[in-house]
């Protein structure tokens, strides 16, 4: 019997798996491309997970060069004086910049909290981060009854019938920034807080910023007594802002504190309304 052939399509031979490509070891690139490699990763991903990864990459996140080469790309303003106040190389704290690069205090709303924002209305959840006080009935959070501009929540910290007061104090270092830096010259600081009444109740307010040094000794101060708002009053919504220039050297901490009661005595909380309050870094221009 003769042999029948497959009129079918000839059986396709299998290609040959691929070979695993290798994986990329980035230690293995020169010192110059893990570095712009690097620079490109957040800076908190740098802090928290990369430096653990082997002895030299700690010590590059732990050194100057790679957060000079980040601010050089995404901070170029800062870097000049951020170079002239780096301490000596064998005084150098290890992630000194890393820190002021991930915490990016300049420019930034270091108080906490500033509106009571994410709390419901008529609680006292939306105090946190504060150090409180209570007067009368206390603080409370409400609604802004005007709208304050440049606020992250239109909502209030509202007082009672007796002098109410709440504080924060600022760790400037906590917040990214070394005593290099701070006692250079270049920092000025910038305060500002919102103060209000309701329509049908007036309102008395005081405000005190302290500049601390390490051992919350008193270098400046501003305070801010306004004349009261009177009562039926348009619900009418103030602003008071300072900037302290010229600062001394030793500066650590800020003092933040505010005061608020209403004229009227009543039970509840119809006295002053504070909002948006911000204690600002900024480089001096001149």
């Amino acid at each position: 019997m003769g042999t029948w052939a497959s009129r079918g399509r000839p059986a396709r031979v299998p290609a040959p798996d691929p070979e695993p490509e290798e994986a990329l070891d980035l230690s293995q690139l020169p010192p110059e491309l893990l570095l712009l490699v690097l620079s490109h990763v957040p800076p908190r991903t740098l802090l928290g997970r990369c430096r653990r990864v082997c002895r030299r990459w700690r010590a590059l996140v732990d050194g100057q060069a790679l957060w000079l080469l980040i601010l050089a790309r995404d901070h170029g303003a800062l870097l000049p004086l951020a170079r002239s106040c780096l301490p000596p190389a064998r005084e150098a704290r290890p992630c000194l910049l890393g820190r002021f690069c991930e915490r990016s205090p300049i420019g930034r709303n270091l108080i906490r909290n500033p509106c009571g924002q994410g709390s419901l209305v008529y609680s006292t959840e939306g105090l946190r981060k504060w150090m409180v006080q209570h007067g009368g009935d206390g603080w409370v959070v409400e609604e802004n009854r005007l709208t304050v501009p440049g606020a992250p929540s239109q909502t209030c910290f509202v007082s009672s019938f007796s002098w109410c007061r709440k504080k924060q104090v600022l760790d400037l270092e906590e917040e990214g920034l070394w005593p290099e830096l701070l006692d250079s010259g270049k920092i000025e600081i910038c305060v500002s807080d919102w103060w209000g009444a309701r329509h049908d109740s007036g309102c008395m307010y005081r405000l005190i910023v302290q500049l601390l040094d390490a051992n919350q000794i008193v270098l400046d101060k501003f305070s801010a007594i306004p004349d009261p708002i009177q009562q039926w009053n348009n619900n009418v919504c103030l602003q008071v802002t300072h900037v302290f220039s010229n600062i001394k050297r030793g500066i650590r901490f800020v003092s933040f504190e505010h005061w608020g009661q209403d004229t009227q005595f009543w039970a509840g909380h119809y006295g002053a309304r504070v909002t948006n309050s911000s204690v600002i870094l900024q480089i001096r221009l001149s």
